[in-house]
C-alpha cells in the first residue's frame, strides 16, 4: 500500500502566487482547492504520480496554461484524454471565457473531474469514451475550435485522435517536450491524410523544455478516421 501524501495548501498558494502571477485571489483559489482535491483523491485511486506541491504548480499548473496564449477568446476547446483534467481544467480556470469539454476513457477520472467541476463552480462538459468513439460521434465530431492533449500519445497518433473533433480552421494543440521536433517528422503523413499542417512553438519554461505542436486543420476529416480502437497503434499513419 503506498503511503499516503497530505496536502500544504499554504505553500500551494505561495507558489502559485510566485509562479502564476496572474492568478487572481478567485482562481488562485480555486487552483489551490483543485490541489487539496487530487491529492485527496490520488490517495484512494491513481491519478498522478507528481504530487509534492511546486511539482503539482509547475508541471501540472503552470504547464497546462502554456498553451493559454494561442486559444481565442470564447473558443470552444475539448481535452481529449484529459487523465487528471490537464490541461483543461486549469485552463477553464485562468480562462472562464472558453467552453471546456474533457474526455477520457477511465469513468473513475470522470468522477473525480465531476467532484472538482461541482466543487470549484466549474462549467464544463464530461464524456467518459475513448477518443476514437468520441471523434464518431455526431454530437462531437468537428464541433470544436480547439482540441487539447497532453501526456497522451505520439504526434502521429494523436493528430488521428484529435483532429475529427476540430472544425475546418482550427486546431490541435498538443502539448509536448524535447521531442516534439523528432515527433513532428514522423507525423508528415498524417497530417497530410487529414487535411492538415502544423508548426511547433516553443516556451521558456523552469522546469523544462515544453513545446506544442500546433496542428492546423484545413478541411474535413476524412470520414474513415478515426479508426476503430486499436487500429492507430498497430498501423500508425
Amino acid at each position: 500500500m503506498k503511503e499516503k501524501v497530505k496536502a500544504d495548501p499554504a505553500l500551494v498558494r505561495e507558489l502559485i502566487d510566485k509562479y502564476i502571477p496572474e492568478a487572481s485571489g478567485e482562481s488562485s483559489e480555486k487552483l489551490v482547492r483543485y490541489y487539496e482535491m487530487l491529492i485527496e483523491w490520488n490517495n484512494r485511486m491513481n491519478l498522478t504520480a507528481i504530487t509534492d506541491p511546486e511539482g503539482v504548480v509547475l508541471r501540472h499548473f503552470a504547464d497546462s496554461l502554456i498553451g493559454a496564449e494561442l486559444i481565442t477568446e470564447g473558443a470552444s476547446c475539448i481535452d481529449v484524454g484529459t487523465g487528471a483534467g490537464f490541461p483543461g481544467l486549469p485552463l477553464k480556470i485562468m480562462r472562464p471565457d472558453i467552453e471546456l469539454t474533457l474526455l477520457d476513457s477511465l469513468n473513475k477520472r470522470i468522477s473525480f473531474l465531476d467532484e472538482v467541476a461541482k466543487e470549484l463552480g466549474i462549467d464544463c462538459e464530461l464524456v467518459h469514451a475513448r477518443a476514437e468513439d468520441g471523434g464518431r460521434n455526431p454530437r462531437f465530431r468537428e464541433r470544436f475550435d480547439f482540441a487539447l492533449s497532453r501526456a497522451v500519445a505520439s504526434a502521429n497518433l494523436l493528430a488521428e485522435w484529435t483532429l475529427p473533433f476540430v472544425k475546418t480552421n482550427g486546431a490541435s494543440l498538443m502539448y509536448k517536450g524535447p521531442s516534439a521536433d523528432e515527433e513532428l517528422k514522423g507525423a508528415m503523413n498524417a497530417l497530410r491524410e487529414l487535411n492538415s499542417t502544423a508548426e511547433i512553438r516553443e516556451f521558456a519554461a523552469v522546469w523544462g523544455v515544453r513545446k506544442l505542436i500546433v496542428i492546423k486543420k484545413h478541411g474535413q476529416t476524412p470520414q474513415k478516421y478515426p479508426r476503430k480502437p486499436g487500429a492507430a497503434e498497430k498501423n500508425p499513419l
